[in-house]
Parts: structure tokens; sequence; C-alpha cells
């Protein structure tokens, strides 16, 4: 069939061999009794939605967990030759710092992989163990540089800020360190205290541990200045790349392209309806394999709902929107532009420096009108 449109996909692989303190992600530990029924569970999941990639150019595949690492390359080898890629789509793998070696990442290219994003959090050993994580910053360093000897020319970093006990000078050596890296992009978070996790049970004890909001701004600021001075330019709130390494399947995100998640707890966008999978392996793959779907969760927006999130969403780029792509009402861009958070330039819209720090805001006002 001609092609009309592009899409993206996602297989969440929550294998983990063990879970961070801080994490929220549906994760389960790996054993090749779960591994099987994961990949038996898939193929029948691609078998049921594959139609609807018929006609549409797949851009980006995106491995996330979990650690998909621990599919290893034979794994990811099976579930792209379903897919059959075309030339060009963006490939990526998520791992840990600790797992990488020369030979598994080889392996991993040769599969099919050309993009790796590696959880590195910190490059400060103290504050690695307080967030739980199993790598040194030497263990991290050498992860980016083995990556990129295997031929992964593609790699992308998550650094965290506003860690409990982390300070300006601790966050300043870390991000000094990154000049001197063979990374191409990097996202940047500040930590999150979400229910259920470990984080969230010790909050008393960890809440007078984090940073102050003028320290946290600052690490902010400093982050980004440092990060442009080495050619890392900002091109959405979090996230930083070379110019042409920007992120083909989170730019997706960001800008309203339809995607297919597999996997258990995976979201799909598709037709104006978003959708979730079931949070369970078992009950994922039994489901698959009585022949009934998958899915938990449904929501179809309505078309002032839907126009009004892709507005809320798209905003978190630089860039900005074409306000002719977004008919809403006049007095909800006043409204912003009178607080302070939005720039009109002709029929451009984009965040004004206050707007980004704030962000969750203008979010606000905009889908809950």
């Amino acid at each position: 069939m001609p092609t009309t449109g592009k899409i993206s996909l996602y297989f969440h692989l929550p294998f983990c061999r063990r879970k961070c303190p801080y994490c929220h992600f549906y994760v389960v530990p790996q054993n090749e009794e779960s591994q099987k029924t994961l990949l038996e569970a898939l193929e029948l999941e691609w078998q049921l939605y594959r139609h609807r990639t018929h006609g549409q150019r797949i851009v980006s595949i995106y491995f996330g967990g979990g650690t998909p690492f621990l599919m290893g390359p034979s794994g990811i080898r099976q579930i792209l030759s379903w897919i059959n890629p075309p030339p060009g789509t963006e490939i990526t793998l998520e791992a840990n710092p600790e797992d990488v070696t020369l030979e598994a990442m080889q392996a991993f290219a040769e599969a099919g992989i050309n993009r790796v994003s590696l959880g590195v959090q910190s490059l400060d050993d103290a504050l690695l163990k307080t967030l739980g994580r199993h790598h040194t910053a030497e263990a991290a360093r050498k992860a980016i540089q083995t990556t990129a000897e295997a031929g992964i020319q593609n790699i992308t970093i998550d650094l965290m800020y506003e860690i409990p006990s982390q300070t300006l000078s601790s966050w300043q050596q870390t991000l000094d360190q990154l000049s001197s890296l063979p990374i191409t992009h990097l996202s940047l978070y500040n930590l999150t205290i979400e229910p259920q996790t470990v984080f969230y049970k010790k909050r008393a004890a960890l809440t007078p541990l984090l940073p102050s909001s003028d320290e946290s701004l600052k690490m902010l600021e400093t982050a980004v200045q440092t990060l442009e001075a080495i050619g890392l330019h900002r091109y959405e709130i979090s996230a930083f790349a070379h110019p042409g390494f920007e992120s083909r399947h989170n730019t997706g995100y960001w800008t309203g392209r339809p995607f297919l998640g597999f996997g258990p707890s995976a979201f799909s966008y598709f037709e104006g309806e978003r959708y979730r999978n079931i949070c369970d392996l078992k009950k994922y793959a039994t489901a698959l394999k009585n022949g009934s779907s998958p899915i938990d969760f449904r929501e179809l927006l309505s078309p002032t709902a839907s126009l009004h999130e892709r507005l809320a969403v798209q905003l978190r780029l630089l860039t900005g929107v074409d306000l002719r792509d977004f008919p809403v009402d006049p007095a909800l861009l006043q409204n912003l532009v009178s607080k302070g958070w939005l720039e009109i330039d002709d029929h451009r819209a984009r965040l004004s420096p206050q707007g980004l720090l704030f962000y969750d805001s203008v979010a606000e006002e905009i889908i809950l009108i």
C-alpha cells in the first residue's frame, strides 16, 4: 500500500534485575520463562495490530522498560524480524551502564539498534547510591565510550537533578564531565517522588534533604548554559541534542504522531484514541493467547479536548506551534500572554522563558478549558 502518513512503535520490555527506589514504571524480574512468555505475547499482539501500520511509514521504534537490554540481541532481532522496518528508521534501546560490554553492544548494533539510551542519572558516586543505582560514575563514562566503540554513534543519556543531598557544586561537577563524552542527546529530569515507590514511602525523611526551589532553579539554569556551550541545544523543555540528533521518537509524542505500544502497561495513541495495555505480564499474555484484547483502559477525547491537549504538548518544543493549526479561543492565548508565559509572533506561539519554568501551570490552563 502507498505510504500516507508516519507512525512510531513502542515496546515495553519490563524486565529489571531490581527496581530503583524512585521508579514507578511496571517492571518484573527477568527469567527464561517470563522472557519466553513475553516474546510469544508480543508476537500475538503484533499480528493483531500490524494492519494499523499499513500505508504508514514507521519512522521510529523504541524499546523501553524496564531494562530492554536484558532481552538480549536475539530477542530484539526476533521482534525486528516481524516488523522489517524500512532503512533509516530510528531504533532505540534503553540500557543500564553496568550491563554494557563491547560484545553486547556490537551484537545489538548488528541486530538493528542504531540509538542507545543509557540511564546514567548522575556522575556523582554518592548520589548514584542515593538513587539506588548499581553503577559508578566511572562505569557510566566507560559505558558511553564502549557504546560508541561498538559503532552506535547516536547515544543519549538521562541525567537527574533535585536529588536528595545534591548541591550546586556536585551538579556542576557532573555537568563538567559531559564535554569529553561522545553523546549526541541528553534528557534532563528533576526527581519526582511518585506514589507506589520506595522513595514515596520514605518521603518524610527525604523531603528535608531535597534542594530548595532556588537551588533547583539554579541547577536548571546551569545545566542549560553548560549544555548549550558544548553544542547540546535545548529543543524541548527537557531534551538537548546536537543538530540532527533530536529524538524522532519523542518528537512524535510532542507533535501528535500516532504510535502503537506493545507489551504490558504500554500506551498507544491511534486515530484520536489513547489506550493502555494490562499492567500485568501474565494477564496480558493470557488475554492474547485467548484471543482477547490486552487493553484495559481507553480514552477517546472530544475534538476540542484533543485540540487543547495537542496544543499543550506541542508547546513543549522550543520552536513552538503554528497557531493556524490550533484554532483555539484567542482569549485563552491572551491569558497566557498576560501571565508572561507565552509569546506570540505573527502566527507562531512559543513558551516564554518564564513559561518554560512553569510549563505544568501552562498545560493545566490549556487542558482544563
